[in-house]
């Protein structure tokens, strides 16, 4: 195809050989010089579309403006490339070659020979979007994402930052405002997105983990800002969209198409619960090319962390309970754990069933051993209902629970406010009755939940019992006293748990009780869970 363009007037030498080093020079026409685009040309010289479209739009003055309209057409046509989003996938379509400008981008794509089209997950949009422009690529970019991204006005941020979420933004923004912040519970995680929101001032979808984490932050949201009037929660009968829209992972999930062409920033509390098969969905098929992930841990026991955060933007800044409490931005805390012993017949009960889970166990790790039950592994299967007898057998310790009962009442005496955590909704009953105390669970409604948060925080001395349910989202600045009764060898759940005593407030010091049962596997759970700190 001959592609020409005319140039008015005389042209200096220096803009006459440049025109010639990627076109023919046909002559004088009509009072015009006429040039003749070269393909052998652009390639021996290395001259790009976008190269060539920047020195002709250099000379808007004087070429006429039809033929430059018909160059990019042609560019777009020939020598550049389609970007298309069909709300699963992106596609990438060219009638040039394109596997050689792909071969150094960080993801590999994988080409669907009846599309004609290389497809990509959309959380690469934007990355891909550069890669292909700095290899001289015209990118048609036909995606119709974030046509109408900003916000309707200028976000007015009136929180104070400390220094540490201070320098958390920073290093958030010097990654390309993607990243994971690593805060313990406490430490002020959901200011430091807040502040991010007011400063991109663009389309946000705030994913959380409860329905709870979304009143926390439309009430967060109009502390620190102006946002009132911008805000949109999407939950149960509740659907509503907004420039800034909180949703659970759950309704993101089932909502992906719904939500894709219009958040360009996209935040993720707690990401910690990312890796899960069909959460991770929303991190893949969502474009939006600003992310950042709250987290009061960097690790998962399974490890699945480092798949993805990389779809967050990598850890970009991390603090400790123990850095921050010398800082002086947390409440000084002490962790004492307290030993007790199964009785005589129930040690005899646990090392029985240790032996029979060895037996069944057969060398392999409990990851392991979980993933072969899922396949219908008999010996697997075996194992685990073995397993389960122990931490009954552990968890229903007559001393655990009277020690138990006896620091709870003890500190209750000296006024402390306190919170009791345990894996198993029959022992926080079991407790709740004994202490006369307040009691929150899954299988508890909603509704009831909640009134019973707002007692326990407006009392000034009281007992929490709480189930893996409060191990998020619990904001009761005055509790000073922890007793961790039963839980795993989890880092995030221990540094979760902890981070709800360590709400500053003047003169507090928190102290947190492990009650381990002694020779079992709560004693190597415990040093598993200390090493996080």
């Amino acid at each position: 195809m001959v592609i020409r363009f005319r140039i008015k007037g005389w042209l200096s030498t220096d803009i006459f050989k440049e025109l010639t080093s990627f076109s023919n020079y046909i002559g004088r026409l009509q009072g015009f010089s006429v040039f003749e685009i070269d393909e052998n040309k652009m390639k021996l010289n290395n001259y790009s579309p976008i190269d060539i479209m920047e020195i002709l739009k250099g000379l808007e003055n004087d070429i006429i403006k039809d033929d430059l309209i018909e160059i990019e057409k042609y560019f777009k046509n020939y020598l550049g490339v389609k970007i298309k989003y069909d709300l699963k996938n992106l596609l990438l379509e060219s009638k040039i070659y394109l596997k050689p400008y792909l071969e150094d981008f960080a993801v590999k794509g994988k080409y669907n020979y009846s599309l004609r089209s290389y497809v990509f997950d959309p959380y690469v949009y934007e990355d891909l979007k550069k890669h292909l422009s700095s290899k001289g690529l015209i990118v048609d970019d036909e995606t119709g994402i974030y046509l109408n991204s900003n916000f309707p006005r200028k976000l007015i941020f009136s929180g104070e930052l400390r220094d540490y979420q201070k320098d958390a933004i920073e290093k958030w923004k010097q990654n390309s405002n993607k990243g994971v912040i690593v805060l313990p519970t406490g430490a002020g995680k959901t200011i430091v997105a807040i502040s991010a929101i007011s400063q991109l001032n663009v389309n946000t979808l705030i994913v959380v983990y409860t329905k709870e984490h979304i009143k926390q932050w439309e009430e967060a949201i109009k502390k620190f800002t102006d946002a009132s009037g911008l805000i949109g929660t999407f939950y149960g009968e509740e659907k509503k969209i907004e420039p800034i829209t909180i949703i659970t992972y759950q309704s993101a999930f089932r909502n992906i198409k719904l939500f894709a062409k219009d958040f360009k920033f996209l935040i993720f509390d707690e990401a910690h619960h990312l890796p899960a098969e069909k959460f991770k969905a929303i991190a893949l098929k969502m474009p939006s090319p600003f992310r950042m992930g709250l987290s009061a841990t960097a690790v998962r026991e399974d490890g699945k962390q480092e798949e993805i955060f990389p779809l967050i933007g990598g850890i970009v800044y991390q603090k400790s309970p123990s850095e921050l409490t010398s800082e002086g931005y947390l409440a000084p805390y002490i962790i004492r754990r307290i030993r007790v012993e199964l009785s005589k017949d129930d040690m005899k009960r646990y090392d029985d069933l240790r032996k029979q889970y060895f037996v069944y166990a057969k060398g392999r790790t409990f990851e392991e051993i979980l993933n072969s039950a899922k396949k219908g592994d008999f010996n697997a299967i075996n194992a685990l209902k073995i397993k389960s007898q122990m931490q009954h057998v552990i968890q229903n310790s007559n001393a655990k629970l009277e020690k138990v009962i006896d620091l709870a009442l003890s500190e209750l005496k000296n006024g402390s406010k306190i919170i009791i955590f345990t894996q198993y909704k029959d022992q926080a009953e079991e407790l709740a009755n004994k202490l006369n105390a307040y009691l929150i669970h899954g299988s508890i409604d909603e509704k009831k939940r909640i009134e019973t948060l707002k007692e326990f925080k407006e009392a000034k001395s009281a007992i929490l019992v709480v189930t893996t349910v409060g191990d998020e989202g619990l904001d009761i600045p005055d509790v000073n006293v922890g007793i961790f009764v039963s839980g795993t060898g989890s880092r995030r759940q221990f540094i979760q748990r902890l981070g709800r005593l360590l709400r500053p407030l003047p003169g507090k010091k928190s102290i947190l009780y492990e009650i381990v049962v002694g020779r079992t596997s709560e004693e190597l759970q415990s040093k598993k869970r200390r090493s996080a700190l």
